[in-house]
């Protein structure tokens, strides 16, 4: 009885104190991925004056590499991210970015279509080009298709940052492993029709034949750039109607020569 009666007069004291019991603890909530594909959350809400870019790339570990860098420069801050070209103009709509960065070998259209849609629809908006390429072609190819330059993947993460303020500065940049006087020149010096036969082949049909005189068969050309082998049958007999030869074997030897002449 004592202990019952101690008991309730502890109650009402607390109860005059306004006693309040402890609150149940919060749940943990889970912090999203900020370099989950689509819109990204941004980093540096303080500085408004940060440039929003937009990364397009299929690769995910190397896409969030590079935003990852970029964003460590307080001028620049990665708005948003994109594996393919649908899914990028649907963002550059969404976003408007003040410049794109767009690899050149997405899964469907390539970079170089995609460089071209942007340019119609987005005339002032600068492109910088990423590419595993390093042969002068590919270069000059997304500069006629629209591009405000041209970087390397394997000189990306050492020049990315070079480019992006000479881009956003009105010039053109190139690779450092590209020769510019030479991408000048081809770009600049017009030249009559049919100096070189590859001129007429489509940019995809341009990486098939490379790919080709490299070696690789259907089916793994087809893996890397993430078509059908029936897709890469196609292109190859389109390449061999438009430089004229045979048959396949004559556009394997034809590949060979030219990527052997370019040191490709």
């Amino acid at each position: 009885m004592k202990s019952t009666a101690r008991a309730g007069r502890q109650g009402k004291r607390k109860a005059r104190k306004g006693f309040i019991p402890a609150a149940a603890p919060a749940s943990k909530t889970i912090a999203p991925d900020s370099f989950s594909r689509g819109v990204v959350d941004n980093p540096k809400p303080d500085l408004p004056q940060a440039i929003p870019i937009l990364i397009v790339d299929d690769h995910p570990l190397f896409r969030h590499g590079l935003a990852q860098l970029i964003n460590s420069d307080d001028a620049y801050s990665i708005c948003g991210e994109a594996s393919s070209a649908p899914e990028a103009m649907a963002l550059v709509r969404k976003l408007r970015p003040k410049l794109a960065i767009v690899d050149l070998g997405l899964k469907g259209p390539s970079g170089i279509e995609l460089t071209k849609s942007l340019r119609v629809e987005f005339p002032k908006m600068p492109i910088l080009v990423l590419s595993m390429h390093d042969e002068p072609t590919y270069a000059v190819r997304s500069l006629r298709a629209g591009a405000n330059g041209y970087v390397t993947k394997q000189d990306a993460l050492g020049s990315v940052l070079i480019a992006l303020r000479e881009v956003l500065d009105g010039r053109v940049y190139l690779s450092p492993s590209m020769t510019s006087e030479v991408i000048s020149n081809v770009v600049l010096t017009k030249r009559e029709p049919g100096t070189d036969p590859t001129d007429d082949l489509t940019d995809r049909e341009l990486e098939v034949l490379e790919r080709i005189g490299k070696g690789e068969e259907v089916k793994a050309i087809a893996k890397t750039l993430h078509l059908s082998p029936k897709t890469v049958e196609t292109h190859r007999s389109h390449i061999k109607e438009k430089l004229r030869l045979e048959n396949a074997r004559q556009v394997a030897r034809y590949a060979v020569q030219w990527v052997s002449a370019r040191g490709i």
